[in-house]
């Protein structure tokens, strides 16, 4: 009977070992910014993106929010197809195919509270948690008025966005370190939407 207590022991206190050497693995795979929700559809008149996104900071930006930096995110959207109808659209509209969408993510030590500012609006936070939880996450963003379009072609649009940090946003001293390092740089894959459903 000791001798199974002895291995049974030993067993579980590998097991812990293996976790604990594992746990701060999985935190910096948890680290950069992830695509939860990405989806088109019509309303409106207007082609409408809806997304959301995960967003862990290396512990180097969260120092920088920590110490009054402001972050910047820049939500990109860029019109894939039709492409045609987008040059025509361009010379009719003077639109350009790509539309973007800041998140501006700042801490106030005097309240203990973080403020993100989307586009002119503005919500305030309790935790970074919660903060990065709003950037990115956007919906019925109208990205291209599709009024003149008739129903057959407001079904072939299709597009991708991404979720990125605007190192040009930062402050110019935070932009040369940025440059230097790998590890400043965050930025989302391309996701696709499509009105019909399709990618």
């Amino acid at each position: 009977m000791t001798a199974f207590t002895t291995r049974y022991w030993r067993n579980v206190l590998s097991l812990l070992l293996l976790a604990a050497c594992l746990l701060p693995l999985s935190a910096q795979a948890a680290e950069g910014i992830t695509s939860l929700r990405a989806r088109a559809e019509v309303e409106d008149n207007a082609l409408a993106i809806s997304s959301r996104y995960q967003v862990v900071l290396p512990g180097n930006l969260q120092d920088a929010i920590q110490q009054g930096i402001p972050l910047t995110f820049r939500l990109t959207f860029e019109l894939t197809h039709p492409r045609s109808s987008a040059y025509w659209l361009r010379l009719k509209h003077l639109f350009d195919p790509t539309a973007t969408l800041s998140f501006k993510v700042m801490y106030y030590r005097l309240t203990n509270r973080y403020r993100v500012v989307i586009g002119g609006l503005a919500n305030n936070y309790n935790t970074l948690a919660e903060a990065m939880a709003a950037v990115g996450s956007i919906a019925g963003w109208h990205v291209l008025d599709v009024s003149d379009w008739d129903e057959e072609d407001r079904k072939l649009l299709k597009g991708r966005i991404k979720l990125e940090l605007d190192i040009g946003q930062l402050p110019r001293p935070f932009q040369l370190n940025a440059l230097g390092a790998g590890d400043w740089g965050m930025e989302s894959p391309w996701s696709h939407v499509a009105v019909g459903g399709g990618s």
